[in-house]
């Protein structure tokens, strides 16, 4: 194996998240939201925006190569797609005035949950997309949708935060 497929297989794990024996997709997640704090939230939207595209992009390629290196399809063990994923469902977060050091942990775990029940779950469309297309592609889309759908939640768990609590958030 070459240097360049070690560094795809590394990727695509998330490092040792993706070799966690027990659920290597909520390991991967939790890396998500682990380093959310330092690396994703204290950037802006559009740079978010732009992380996101990159990961998609890098994601979809490192997936479709580790398929052919695994000789298995959607590998358990790659997990980049729950870092996508669950950094869209963070994306709520920049509508409000959080403290993005980690010390809001509370409002790092509404995400986090909602993102892995849909997930797991996989409500329409995120499991039929995962057939829409190929390789990588389709490893990523389906975590996309269950992103955008934990995203739905955590806005109106925000909203509703606001209303009943107002001041404990900012919009």
């Amino acid at each position: 194996m070459t240097f360049f497929d070690k560094a795809v297989l590394h990727f695509s794990r998330l490092g040792p998240a993706g070799l966690s024996p027990w659920a290597p997709g909520t390991a991967g997640s939790f890396l998500a939201l682990i380093i959310a704090p330092f690396v994703y939230l204290p950037l802006s939207l559009p740079w978010r925006l732009a992380v996101l595209a990159f990961l998609f992009v890098a994601g979809a390629l490192a997936s479709s190569r580790a398929e052919i290196l695994l000789n298995r399809q959607d590998p358990g063990c790659v997990v980049i797609d729950e870092l996508v994923g669950q950094w869209i469902a963070m994306l709520g977060l920049s509508a409000f005035s959080l403290d993005s050091t980690g010390k809001d942990i509370i409002f790092l775990l509404v995400p986090f949950f909602f993102f892995r029940l849909f997930d797991i779950l996989k409500p329409w469309p995120v499991h039929a997309s995962e057939s829409w297309l190929p390789a990588g592609w389709g490893i990523m889309i389906d975590d996309v949708l269950a992103g955008i759908w934990a995203l739905l939640c955590v806005s109106v768990v925000m909203a509703i935060i606001n209303l009943v609590f107002p001041g404990v958030l900012t919009l």
